[in-house]
């Protein structure tokens, strides 16, 4: 698939919308359907159909593999960071009122940095997948 040129093009003008449309969802999970784990989903769907379509390896240079990792555990330390900070702030375990002296700006900024965390690790991890079954192929660059 790598030499069709209409799919190459096709693929360079859908995948900004892609992304962008990963970070509509991200920012209106307050206020509608959506959120970090469907952004997370879609945001990796985006970087699949770059690999889908431009190689396994030019994908494995846009996002490598340790990056890739690294977000796992990074989405992970967000997640419990805003949970620590709730403790440390006088409350409990993900406590999203100590955040703010004003209690519904607390709730939506730890609501925010939960659902930043679940997106960047739920992220991570489908482009982990997707890189483990990819390997599984017959050792030619997909």
């Amino acid at each position: 698939m790598r030499h069709d040129l209409v799919l190459r093009v096709v693929a360079k003008l859908l995948i900004p919308f892609i992304v962008l449309f990963a970070l509509y969802v991200q920012f209106h999970g307050d206020f509608g359907p959506g959120g970090g784990f469907q952004a997370g989903v879609i945001l990796a769907a985006a970087f699949v159909l770059y690999a889908l379509i431009f190689g396994l390896a030019s994908a494995r240079k846009v996002v490598p593999e340790p990056l890739v990792e690294a977000m796992m555990a990074l989405g992970v330390l967000i997640y419990a960071g805003v949970g620590v900070a709730g403790i440390v702030l006088g409350g409990n375990y993900l406590d999203f009122f100590v955040l703010d002296p004003d209690t519904i700006i607390g709730q939506h900024r730890g609501i925010f940095w939960v659902e930043i965390g679940v997106a960047v690790t739920v992220s991570g991890v489908m482009l982990k997948m997707f890189y483990m079954f990819a390997d599984r192929g017959h050792g030619e660059d997909t």
